[in-house]
């Protein structure tokens, strides 16, 4: 099993760019993965974590509903945003400028093949990351992603997370907000869950927060819990 995971920061990237990348490295893995099968051999799969800031977008799962997008194609370019429906599982979120978007593009079976733990795992590297911060995050029975104060009136969201996986093989992830700009927010139903805030690191701690050391201690999470070894790399 191949536990080395090659990182890219992908800085500031168009969304469509940034998913045209990842099928190309979901492709890459799976292909190995079937000759594997039919040919008897055991090549190593390779692993990639991306991370990346995408400009304003709107992007909807597989199984959510338009409706939960609250702009019109005209509202959409006045804001200088995009929109695509897209093959991860949820609803619809937005990414844009101050949020951290990780894209874990694994095989699984380099690690454990349980998608139900590689979510909770995923949430877990946040939840690690915001207790850094003294932030108290948690998880909403029934909602993917990590909440803050659920179950009181006060619930709000500070994590998206939605993936992708097949033959074992992940993509998609999660979209962690750091710095973000939570006006865009009022756009949609996030995740398609009405009568549920969303806030941001710097709103909950006051203070402008170091993006490049929020991604430093995911990385360090990351690693811990899938037990990986990141190597550092640039496209």
């Amino acid at each position: 099993m191949n536990k080395e995971i090659q990182l890219h920061d992908l800085g500031n990237k168009d969304y469509k760019d940034t998913w045209d990348y990842q099928e190309h490295l979901f492709k890459q893995i799976v292909d190995i993965k079937i000759q594997n099968r039919r040919e008897d051999t055991c090549l190593e799969t390779p692993n990639y974590f991306l991370f990346v800031e995408h400009p304003h977008v709107y992007t909807l799962g597989k199984s959510g509903d338009l409706s939960n997008l609250l702009l019109s194609e005209k509202q959409l370019k006045a804001k200088e945003a995009t929109f695509y429906k897209i093959n991860r599982g949820g609803d619809i979120t937005y990414h844009g400028p101050g949020q951290i978007v990780g894209y874990p593009i694994l095989d699984l079976e380099n690690f454990f093949t349980d998608i139900h733990k590689y979510l909770r795992f995923l949430e877990e590297v946040i939840l690690l990351t915001l207790a850094e911060y003294n932030i108290i995050g948690t998880r909403s029975e029934g909602e993917t992603g990590v909440w803050l104060d659920v179950g009181t009136p006060f619930a709000r969201k500070i994590c998206a997370m939605g993936v992708r996986a097949s033959r074992w093989v992940t993509m998609h992830g999660f979209a962690l907000n750091v710095n973000a700009n939570l006006g865009y927010f009022d756009n949609i139903i996030p995740c398609g869950i009405k009568g549920k805030a969303v806030t941001s690191m710097h709103v909950e701690l006051g203070i402008e927060v170091d993006e490049q050391e929020v991604k430093e201690k995911i990385a360090k999470h990351f690693s811990t819990l899938f037990e990986a070894n990141f190597k550092r790399f640039e496209i």
